[in-house]
Order: C-alpha cells, then structure tokens, then sequence
C-alpha cells in the first residue's frame, strides 16, 4: 500500500505539473489572440493546452483508487464533520476519476460512442461539489480557530494576562474590520489552512463557468489554474504546508 501511495504521489506531481502547464497556455493565449500576427502562436498554444489537458487524464487513471483509499481512512477520523466532509469529498472525487476515464476512452478512440458532452458535465459536477464540500471543511476550521481565538482573548481579558504573550493584539469581534483582522491572523498562522482555501477558491472558477453558474474567461480560469496548480506543487514539495486529513 505504501509503494502505491508513492506512485500516486508521484503521478499527482506530475499532473500537476501538467495541469500548470496547460492553464499558462489558457493564459497566454487568451491574452495575445487578439494581437494581429500572433494566429499561428495561439494555434500552437491551444494545442499545447489540448495535449496538456489529455496527458493528465493518463496520470489520474489511479486516482480513482486513491481517492478511496482516502475516503476508507478518513471514515475514522474522531471528529464528525471533518469525517463527513472529507469522506464525501473522497467519493466525490473518485466518482469525477470514474468519469474522467469516461471521456478518455472516448478521446483515445476506445468508445467512440460516448456521449462526450454528457459525460463531462457529469464530471464537472462532482468536481464542483467536492470543491464545495472542501470549502465547507475550510470553513469549519476556521470558525473553529475563530471560536477558540475569542475565548482565549476573553480568557486574557479577565485573567490580566501580560499583553505580549498573546499574538492576536486584543482584537474584538464586534465589527467587520475586527473579524477580518482576526481571520487574517488566523490563516496566517495556520499556513497549511490558508493553502488549501486558496487552492479550493481557485479551483471553483472553471466548473462554475462550465456549468454556467458564473461565466467568466479564460483569463480568469487560466490564472486561477496556474495559482491552484503552484499551490498543489508546493504543498507536495513540503508535506508539512498540507492540510491534514
């Protein structure tokens, strides 16, 4: 079990490495289709981000199988609504893997009988609540650090405590600019949690724009996938900055 997890590993850094690749592309051509002389670049490009995008799909063919694997070992997390979320996640995901083999079957010429556009929408939309139920883990963190952080500074207020043992500077959560202080303080000390928010809010632009939830462009979507896909690399590359499951 171990050596498979290695190889996902492996194989999820590359993907990513890929998947960075191809929303650059996205990117940059978006960003000079217009310029007159620039077609044949942008031809090049979107081809480049085509090929990106469909050597991808050969990496995640085993994620399917990690992602329930995942969702097996989270099933015995103490905590209930990290358990549900992350477990919910886990099956979701694996149920956008299943479907994402779907559609390379059908690209590689396998069943060419697929309904291609049926398929990826249904793929969009697990990937799309598994954000969604991430984010929702994320917040659950987060307001449970918000909690904690307000008690510990009622607790200092009422015991005098020595003013600089503390490091949230006596902020009161009785306004918005005070909640925004504090959950900035937060994140900033839980990198890891900042990580994952930031990957799991820039992800969210390409399926609600595919589903036409929110329409944007594929600037937008480009430059959010970059950001999404430096994050998982660096949080690959350091263990220790990944949000524990």
């Amino acid at each position: 079990m171990e050596g498979f997890v290695d190889f996902t590993n492996r194989c999820q850094g590359r993907d990513q490495l890929f998947r960075a690749t191809q929303y650059t592309c996205m990117l940059l051509s978006y960003l000079i289709e217009h310029k007159a002389g620039k077609e044949k670049l942008v031809m090049k490009l979107k081809q480049l981000e085509s090929n990106m995008s469909s050597g991808r799909k050969m990496f995640r063919l085993g994620n399917m199988v990690h992602a329930l694997v995942a969702a097996r070992r989270t099933t015995q997390l103490p905590d209930v609504v990290p358990r549900f979320c992350l477990t919910a996640s886990n099956l979701t995901r694996a149920l956008y893997f299943i479907c994402d083999a779907v559609l390379w079957l059908k690209s590689t010429g396998l069943q060419p009988d697929i309904d291609k556009l049926k398929w990826r929408n249904r793929a969009t939309k697990c990937y799309y609540l598994s954000l969604l139920i991430n984010l929702a883990r994320d917040w659950y963190e987060i307001s449970w650090r918000l909690e904690q952080a307000i008690q510990e500074e009622k607790t200092k207020e009422n015991s005098s405590w020595d003013k600089h043992s503390q490091k949230l500077h006596h902020v009161k959560c009785d306004g918005l600019h005070s909640f925004l202080l504090l959950l900035f303080q937060i994140l900033k000390r839980n990198p890891p949690l900042l990580l994952d928010l930031v990957k799991n809010l820039c992800d969210l632009s390409g399926p609600l724009d595919t589903l036409g939830i929110y329409k944007t462009n594929p600037g937008v979507i480009g430059f959010c996938g970059i950001l999404s896909s430096l994050v998982g690399i660096f949080t690959l590359a350091n263990p220790c900055l990944k949000l524990k499951q």
